[in-house]
Parts: C-alpha cells; sequence; structure tokens
C-alpha cells in the first residue's frame, strides 16, 4: 500500500520542555528510531518496503497552539488505555479519556503536549466516524 504521509513537522515553544514527553509518545507509537538532527527532535518507523515515516519537533519561540489536532492510530481499544498510562507518566495535560466518543465503534484518548499542542490516540471500527 502507497504511505499516506512521509513526516510531520510539530513546532513547539520550547524544546527542551517538550523533548522528555515526545522521547516517550514517540516510540510507545512505533517511531523507534531516534535520528539526530541539529535542533530537531526527530523519530523515525520504518515500513516494510524500508521507507521511513517520520514525526520531527522542532522549537519555535512564538508558537501557540491552535485547535488543529494530530491523531495517531491503535490497533485496538486496549492499545488506546495501554498508550493513555504512557501519555499521563509523560506528563500529557487536559488528557480526556479514554473512552467511547461519539457514538459506538470510536474509542480514543485527547490530550495535549506541553506547549498546548492537540493529540489523539484513536481506534475507530468500520463503519464509526
Amino acid at each position: 500500500m502507497r504511505r499516506r504521509y512521509d513526516h510531520i513537522d510539530l513546532r513547539v515553544r520550547s524544546l527542551a520542555e517538550a523533548r522528555s514527553f515526545y522521547e516517550v509518545l514517540l516510540p510507545a507509537l512505533g517511531f523507534t528510531r531516534n535520528v539526530r538532527v541539529e535542533g530537531w527532535l526527530q523519530f523515525e518507523a520504518a515500513g516494510a518496503d524500508g521507507a521511513t515515516e517520520f514525526f520531527g519537533v522542532t522549537e519555535s519561540a512564538g508558537h501557540t497552539a491552535n485547535e488543529c489536532r494530530i491523531a495517531f492510530w491503535a490497533d485496538s481499544p486496549s492499545e488506546v488505555d495501554r498508550l493513555a498510562e504512557i501519555i499521563v507518566r509523560a506528563g500529557a495535560r487536559n488528557v480526556e479519556g479514554p473512552g467511547y466518543h461519539e457514538g459506538p465503534g470510536y474509542y480514543a484518548v485527547f490530550f495535549e503536549d506541553p506547549s498546548g499542542n492537540r493529540l489523539e490516540i484513536c481506534h475507530r471500527t468500520e463503519g464509526a466516524r
């Protein structure tokens, strides 16, 4: 299957403040290869074809979080539960869930990183919106 995206390039107010959070979150989500790039925190996930997707975080001192949200996929509701425990220990803010949202079939946890960026981990069954 063709890749759906190449990378996410996220800004935070302070890389030092966000580093420990993302060093826990990203490997738990399968971004296991830490790539050293000056001024960035970058983790990659290698696909079966050898191609990599990556999640990069860099500092922008004037960054202001907005209403955009990045949602990560989990294979099951129990995986959402497991990852929810990890994000709480990592220091996620404004955690909502985990639980069913917007009817049956959509199980998720919503949270914010140390800069207020909105994130989510979800599992959706067929037909759920």
